[in-house]
C-alpha cells in the first residue's frame, strides 16, 4: 500500500462527505459554509435532545449510568461551538462543567467510587478544550485551565512505578475488576493532557511527563513503535509483557493527537513525534476505514458489523474524529446516507457505511455525528 499522506487522509475525508444530498438526509454541501453549519447544527440539536442534566430534576453534567460521558459530550459540544460559533447550548455546557467539579478536580463524591481514570481524564480533556479555544467561563469560577492542571496533578500522583516500571492503571481503586490493568485510553489521555498543557503554557515538566508517558508506553505491549499498533491493556499480574490487542479507535486518538503537540513545542528538532504521528494516523486509516467500504468511511470495526456496541463505544467515532481535529489533520469521513432516521429523518445512525439508515439513534450516535459535522 502506498504512503498516506496527511493531504490523503484529508482529500479521501473531503471525498466521503459527497455522497451527502439526498432529500430525507442531513443535507450537505462540502464547498458551502453554511451548509456545513446546518448539518453540525442538526445533529448538535439530536444530540442535546438526549441530555436532560439542564433540565427540572436533572442533574447538571450527568449522563445516567455513563458519568465520564458528559466530559466526552460536553468537549465535543464546546468544539461545535468554536467551529460554527452556535452559542446556543453554551450555558448547558457550562453549568454541568462546573456542577461535576465536585470537591477534588472531577471527582465528585457521589460518583467517586466507580470512577476510572479515563472518566476522570475525559472531563479534563473537555476543560482543556475550553482552555485552548478561550471558551466562556463564569466570573468567580476556577479557571478552565486550573481544572485541567489539577486533574493532571491527581492523575500523575498515581503513576504507578511498583507495577511495570510505571504506567497509570485503568481503575482508581483496587475493588474495581479493571484495577490490575494498565490501558491504553488512560494512559493515552494523560499523554494527550500533558502534552496540550506543554504547548498551551510552555511549561517544561509537562513536556518531560508526556514523554515518559510515551516512552513507558512503547515499553510495554500497549504501543508497538515498529508496528505502530495500540493494544487496548496490559496486566499488571504477569509485569505488562501481554495485551489485550483489541483495535478501537478511542486507543489511537489520543496519541495521535497528543504528538503533534510535541512536535510543535519542540519545534520539530526531533523526528519522534513525526515518526509516531504518520505510523499512527497509516495504521488508523488502514484498520479503521475498510476497504470493503471503499476505504473511506470510519467504521468501529469490532462492534459495528455485528451491531453490539455499547453506548459507550458508540462515542468512540466521534472522540477519534476529535482526536484528529485537535492533530490539525484530516476532516470528517462521513456517509449523509445514515443520517435519515427518525420522525425528523435526520437522526444517526450507528454503521456509517451502510446506504441507509440503521435504525440506532441513540445519544450517543449523534453525539458522533456532531463531532464530524462540525469539523469539516
Amino acid at each position: 500500500m502506498a504512503k498516506i499522506t496527511f493531504q490523503y487522509f484529508l482529500k479521501a475525508a473531503y471525498a466521503a462527505t459527497l455522497v451527502a444530498g439526498t432529500v430525507s438526509a442531513i443535507e450537505l454541501d462540502i464547498n458551502n459554509e453554511q451548509s456545513i453549519k446546518d448539518a453540525a447544527a442538526t445533529a448538535a440539536f439530536n444530540t442535546m435532545q438526549h441530555y436532560n442534566g439542564n433540565q427540572t430534576g436533572g442533574i447538571p453534567g450527568v449522563i445516567p449510568n455513563l458519568w465520564g460521558e458528559g466530559g466526552i459530550l460536553f468537549n465535543l459540544m464546546i468544539q461545535y461551538w468554536y467551529f460554527t460559533g452556535d452559542a446556543s447550548n453554551n450555558a448547558a455546557v457550562a453549568q454541568g462543567m462546573y456542577w461535576q467539579i465536585g470537591d477534588n478536580d472531577y471527582m465528585p463524591s457521589n460518583w467517586s467510587s466507580q470512577i476510572g481514570n479515563d472518566d476522570q481524564m475525559a472531563w479534563s480533556l473537555a476543560v482543556m478544550t475550553a482552555a485552548e479555544l478561550d471558551y466562556p467561563q463564569e466570573v468567580n469560577q476556577t479557571s478552565w485551565l486550573l481544572l485541567a492542571e489539577g486533574v493532571f496533578n491527581t492523575q500523575v500522583a498515581r503513576w504507578d512505578t511498583s507495577n511495570c516500571r510505571g504506567g497509570l492503571r485503568w481503575q482508581i481503586w483496587p475493588f474495581e475488576s479493571g484495577y490490575i490493568q494498565k490501558n491504553a485510553i488512560s494512559n493515552g489521555g494523560l499523554f494527550q493532557l500533558s502534552a496540550r498543557l506543554a504547548r498551551h503554557t510552555h511549561n517544561q515538566t509537562y513536556a518531560d511527563w508526556a514523554e515518559k508517558i510515551w516512552d513507558w508506553s512503547a515499553s510495554v505491549p500497549l504501543l508497538n513503535n515498529e508496528t505502530w499498533s495500540i493494544a487496548d491493556s496490559t496486566n499488571v499480574d504477569n509485569d505488562c509483557i501481554t495485551q489485550g490487542n483489541n483495535q478501537w479507535t478511542a486507543n489511537y486518538g489520543p496519541y495521535i493527537s497528543g504528538a503533534p503537540y510535541m512536535y510543535n513545542f519542540i519545534n520539530g528538532q526531533t523526528r519522534k513525534w513525526k515518526s509516531g504521528l504518520d505510523g499512527l494516523l497509516n495504521v488508523s486509516l488502514e484498520t479503521f476505514f475498510p476497504e470493503k467500504y471503499g476505504g473511506l468511511i470510519l467504521s468501529e470495526i469490532l462492534c459495528e458489523p455485528t451491531e453490539n456496541c455499547n453506548s459507550l463505544e458508540d462515542t468512540y467515532k466521534g472522540t477519534f474524529v476529535s482526536d484528529l481535529t485537535l492533530a490539525s489533520l484530516v476532516a470528517p469521513y462521513i456517509s449523509s446516507e445514515q443520517c435519515t432516521g427518525g420522525n425528523n429523518q435526520t437522526l444517526c445512525g450507528r454503521r456509517w457505511y451502510s446506504d441507509k439508515w440503521d435504525g440506532t439513534d441513540g445519544r450517543e450516535e449523534q453525539l458522533s455525528a456532531t463531532s464530524i459535522f462540525s469539523r469539516i
